[in-house]
């Protein structure tokens, strides 16, 4: 039986052993942290439990690919729900809109709200969209690439997604299907997560639109740190090692220079067969690989923003209005994008979400208490911001938004996270959201799961393909299994170089 190692247990690396234990391998997983998760991690204050990755779950359906990979139903490791409305939309003239769970209620919404004309588009669109799904997932998206010709292999799937559309802009594609200015924002807003505004976004994102908007958002009894938990059980169960407080050191290399396992602290070496790594590229050549000059995206790629992340715990309810997730749409929006991708500024008129996960779950708050994430999109550390200097004010802009949406503000715990914060976890350029996925950072064009300089060597995570956001995170994971897989089994163990 060959042995893998995987560093990092976060989603990437939690899902990569369960499809490699699957398969046949013996894996240990090594995590700095004490518990599961990495960037999908939980912090406990005062009563108050704070998710402090990512809070949006969609398509429970690749969570499951995972886990049963391992041997577990996803319904025996985690209790998941679906909500409705997946989020309130509240815009700057104070009217709203619900992102309704279900074709037919989503449908009815839209009739309430902005008319037949709109509510007849939306048939049109969630059409669009589920084409467009068919044809990335299997051939641009569960697919690993190993150079740009491979876009070749499937040309029939190419000639289709250019005929759908799929290389035109998204803002300007969904604008010409809907009248109501408020749903245009509303079904292009996810182009944040891929670090592009709208109006230059490719249309080939809307399959974050669909994944959101129409397959439906979901919340994990607990907290979404019961996603990389999930994981963990499935895994575990299957026989995989997890060792937590553990951090990587040094990557052990044959004298042939390819892998034979890692130093962790402390000075144990564990011997392996292959490696995948899921750290920020960038942090992972500067760590484990300074003899080697990483490819050029990996050295100069263009960065997404980043986010200011409010966790607070308050005294008091939500107003009867309030949903689990909360978008609120400022009046600005094109100039926004621009300030905060283009000129590397905060946005004057922001946009921003506020998740109640207490509303849904309330063992995630104390007795009579909310808990809330507030987060606001800034710019990464290429800008100019000093986040020693804004971060109080950065604060007080939150609280006066709160206060002014009716949130409950007599704060009892709390903890905010800027770019500064994400640069010290890891993450390069401090932003959750990793490299943007403009078109030359897409696909083939996007770092490698692969270090072919050393055989053995492998990577996951949003740096890596097929980009950022949980569901694209956990199909890194099986494509980087895949990768290991197919090198593997057995190539023989030699002596490590001194």
């Amino acid at each position: 039986m060959s042995t893998v190692v995987v560093i990092g247990a976060g989603l990437a690396g939690l899902a990569t052993a369960c499809h490699l234990v699957g398969s046949g391998h013996e894996v240990v997983v090594v995590e700095r942290e004490t518990i599961p998760g990495g960037r999908a991690g939980r912090v406990e204050r005062d009563g108050y439990t704070f998710d402090t990755g990512p809070t949006v779950m969609t398509m429970p359906g690749l969570l499951g690919d995972a886990t049963r990979a391992a041997g577990s139903d996803l319904s025996d490791v985690i209790t998941l729900q679906q909500l409705d409305p997946a989020y309130r939309a509240k815009f700057a003239d104070g009217s709203e809109i619900m992102v309704r769970a279900g074709h037919e209620a989503m449908r009815e919404e839209i009739a309430r709200t902005s008319g037949s004309k709109d509510a007849a588009a939306f048939d049109r669109f969630v059409a669009w969209l589920e084409k467009l799904y068919d044809v990335e997932l299997p051939h641009f998206i569960d697919h690993n690439f190993d150079s740009p010709l491979d876009l070749l292999a499937s040309p029939a799937a190419a000639a289709k997604l250019v005929r759908l559309g799929g290389f035109g802009k998204l803002g300007p594609a969904i604008g010409r299907r809907f009248d109501d200015d408020r749903l245009r924002r509303l079904f292009t807003f996810q182009a944040m997560y891929a670090g592009l505004p709208p109006s230059s976004a490719l249309s080939l994102y809307a399959v974050i639109t669909y994944m959101d908007c129409i397959e439906g958002v979901y919340f994990p009894e607990g907290g979404m740190s019961e996603v990389p938990r999930s994981l963990e059980r499935a895994a575990t169960r299957a026989g995989v090692d997890v060792r937590y407080g553990q951090t990587v050191t040094r990557l052990l290399r044959r004298l042939d220079g390819g892998v034979a396992g890692v130093e962790i602290d402390g000075g144990e070496q564990v011997a392996a067969d292959a490696v995948v790594c899921t750290l920020d590229l960038p942090v992972a050549y500067r760590w484990l690989l300074p003899d080697l000059k990483p490819r050029r995206v990996v050295r100069r790629g263009t960065y997404s923003p980043s986010a200011v992340v409010w966790h607070v715990g308050a005294r008091g309810g939500v107003s009867e209005a309030t949903k689990h997730h909360n978008i609120h749409f400022a009046d600005a929006w094109d100039s926004a994008f621009d300030s905060l991708i283009n000129k590397h500024e905060l946005m004057p008129d922001p946009s921003r979400l506020v998740t109640v996960p207490s509303l849904t779950d309330p063992s995630l708050a104390a007795p009579g208490g909310t808990t809330m994430y507030v987060l606001e999109p800034v710019p990464n550390l290429s800008g100019t911001i000093d986040w020693k200097q804004q971060r109080g004010p950065m604060r007080d802009s939150l609280l006066a938004f709160l206060d002014r949406e009716g949130y409950p503000t007599d704060i009892v715990a709390e903890e905010l996270v800027d770019p500064l914060d994400w640069e010290r976890m890891g993450m390069e350029q401090g932003t959750p959201f990793a490299l943007a996925h403009t078109f030359r950072q897409t696909g083939p064009f996007r770092p490698a799961n692969v270090e072919k300089r050393v055989p053995g060597l492998f990577f996951a995570g949003s740096g890596t393909t097929p980009g950022v956001g949980v569901p694209m995170v956990l199909i890194s994971g099986k494509l980087a299994a895949r990768r290991v897989t197919e090198f593997l089994p057995s190539p023989r163990r030699e002596t490590v170089a001194s």
